[in-house]
């Protein structure tokens, strides 16, 4: 294997959810560039029609983790178009921010049901082709609130925490089949939300960040590339933080 190898996904169907915009956006750019036949899902037409205008025509599907239909029915055009997934990178997720006082039943059963349970279906309506293939690479966004925790987000950290366990156990059940699946837990990220913040909330954001900046979606993207291709072949069950030491295991 030459390290040109080490970057190749010709010939691989990859699915990123959550791709209209910021992380999942540049994950599905950096596949599409390593050479696979890359799909982004949206929950809005709006959104599919955005991803399709960068990664081309039919290759943005709707698709919302709050109803499963809507999965069925992108996977059933997915499947008809390039065949079944063999890279997946579970992306979507969704917060309701809220005090744990103040935090309704709705809006914990919601992200919970959006971003572990969700998760979930995905991974396993993707699952059967990998293990008739004897192979796949499963990519879980899990996030640094999933491990350190943070105000206000017990719900989202639940969730996060737990897709981190998900992909743990999935990966022993799954490795026989030449199949692996990792989580990346990625720090402050800049995206359009943090652009929106001042420069002293955002000094305020990364004075606890030992390279004092954010980060950007494409160290997260080329992560996701690593894990994915030939080079992440021996890695599985992992769980790689990306948040420039603001958590350190």
């Amino acid at each position: 294997m030459t390290p040109q190898d080490m970057n190749d996904l010709s010939g691989q169907v990859a699915l990123v959810t959550g791709a209209s915009r910021g992380i999942g956006a540049a994950i599905a750019e950096w596949l599409q560039a390593m050479g696979a036949d890359v799909f982004g899902t949206a929950t809005s037409e709006a959104g599919a029609q955005g991803i399709a205008s960068r990664l081309g025509e039919g290759r943005g599907l709707i698709m919302d983790l709050l109803k499963p239909d809507t999965l069925s029915t992108a996977l059933a055009q997915l499947n008809e178009r390039a065949g079944a997934v063999s890279v997946l990178v579970n992306n979507a997720a969704i917060t309701r921010d809220q005090l744990l006082m103040r935090l309704s039943d709705e809006d914990w059963d919601t992200v919970i049901e959006a971003n572990l349970t969700g998760t979930m279906r995905v991974t396993r309506a993707c699952l059967r082709g990998m293990v008739k293939a004897r192979a796949g690479r499963i990519v879980l966004i899990s996030s640094v609130v999933g491990a350190m925790g943070n105000p206000g987000q017990t719900n989202y950290a639940a969730a996060k925490a737990g897709v981190a366990g998900f992909g743990r156990a999935l990966a022993q059940e799954v490795a026989s089949r030449g199949i692996t699946c990792n989580t990346i837990a990625p720090g402050f990220i800049a995206t359009d939300m943090t652009a929106a913040l001042s420069e002293a909330q955002t000094q305020r954001m990364t004075a606890g960040i030992p390279l004092q900046s954010l980060g950007h979606p494409q160290d997260i993207a080329a992560s996701v590339g690593f894990l994915v291709g030939p080079g992440g072949r021996y890695i599985t069950g992992q769980t790689l933080h990306v948040n420039g030491g603001l958590y350190m295991t």
